[in-house]
């Protein structure tokens, strides 16, 4: 059976205008869209059509910007008559849209989540993010692992596992900066990424646990679908093993290749990317060429596959 899996983007997805299409011509979206900045306190419809990109790009409203877009572009998906999937998963702080997708938080609680992961990782302190492409990820790991011996007192992780050759290392400035030098001299390609925190990394722990806090007093409910999180890239349905995982989150590193090889041995072969931009199902490709993907992240797009449904549903 081909069964079906959503996905839902995270930091980096943002651009101005996001979101607007959906705005000016769904109802149901402009609600949701001023139901979001009820909650927010702020109008992050409006920072998300108009911008400025430079604060458009800064983590504390990267990050709810994003997670309004992708709640709204998921509200079409199921008034258009999206089939339910058999999973749910999304990268980072995509795991949020996710969780709502499968009824296990409420738009404001996630959207109360959000806001205050954001604020936290925006304060925390300086780290540095960068690429590596076309190297393993053993072999990465094996080189943070020397790094961090050299260097003793500072830290590098690889703290993105997108594809099976396209990672991402997180940590202390100089240790990530020595990490891609030894990763160029091994061949890969290294691009710094224009971030200020170490995300994903132990640099995060300090936050991790203030945001934890705030997961303990939100209400979570069993899911009506399969989530797969990006703590341990497993299945989860149970409101407590989601909590505890998503606690978890923000210090240690994105599983997301093994994310989508699970749910590709589990069946899936029709992967959906619900929100802002296409990197996700991009990533799915460089895992899985035959599998099928979809981008729904405006109303051009949601039409386009409104259309393929009928194709879609005979081959579930």
């Amino acid at each position: 059976m081909n069964k079906i899996a959503c996905l839902f983007p995270g930091q980096g997805s943002q651009s101005v205008g996001m979101g607007k299409s959906f705005y000016d011509n769904s109802s149901l979206a402009k609600n949701t869209f001023d139901k979001i900045d009820v909650i927010a306190h702020r109008s992050l419809s409006q920072l998300s059509f108009s911008g400025p990109e430079d604060e458009l790009k800064r983590t504390i409203n990267t990050q709810p910007t994003i997670l309004a877009v992708s709640l709204v572009a998921w509200q079409c998906y199921l008034e258009t008559g999206g089939p339910k999937p058999d999973f749910v998963a999304g990268h980072s702080l995509g795991e949020f849209t996710a969780l709502v997708a499968a009824q296990v938080l409420s738009i404001e609680d996630a959207v109360k989540l959000v806001d205050k992961r954001s604020r936290l990782m925006e304060e925390c302190p300086t780290g540095a993010m960068s690429a590596v492409i076309g190297m393993s990820r053993n072999d990465l790991v094996n080189i943070c692992r020397e790094v961090e011996s050299k260097l003793k007192d500072k830290v590098v992780i690889v703290a993105n596992f997108n594809t099976r050759e396209q990672l991402v290392i997180s940590g202390s400035p100089e240790a990530v900066q020595l990490a891609g030098t030894k990763a160029k001299e091994s061949g890969a390609k290294v691009i710094p990424l224009p971030v200020g925190g170490a995300f994903h990394s132990p640099l995060m722990q300090k936050a991790a646990q203030e945001f934890e806090q705030e997961v303990s007093k939100a209400n979570f409910e069993n899911a009506k679908i399969q989530v797969i999180q990006n703590f341990d890239a497993k299945s989860s349905v149970d409101a407590n093993d989601i909590k505890s995982k998503l606690s978890k989150q923000m210090p240690n590193a994105v599983l997301w290749c093994d994310s989508i090889e699970y749910m590709l041995s589990q069946g899936v072969k029709t992967f959906i990317e619900i929100g802002p931009g296409k990197a996700l199902t991009g990533m799915v490709k460089k895992i899985d060429r035959s599998a099928t993907v979809h981008n729904i992240f405006d109303m051009e797009s949601l039409n386009t596959f409104a259309a393929s449904l009928d194709s879609l549903c005979q081959k579930t």
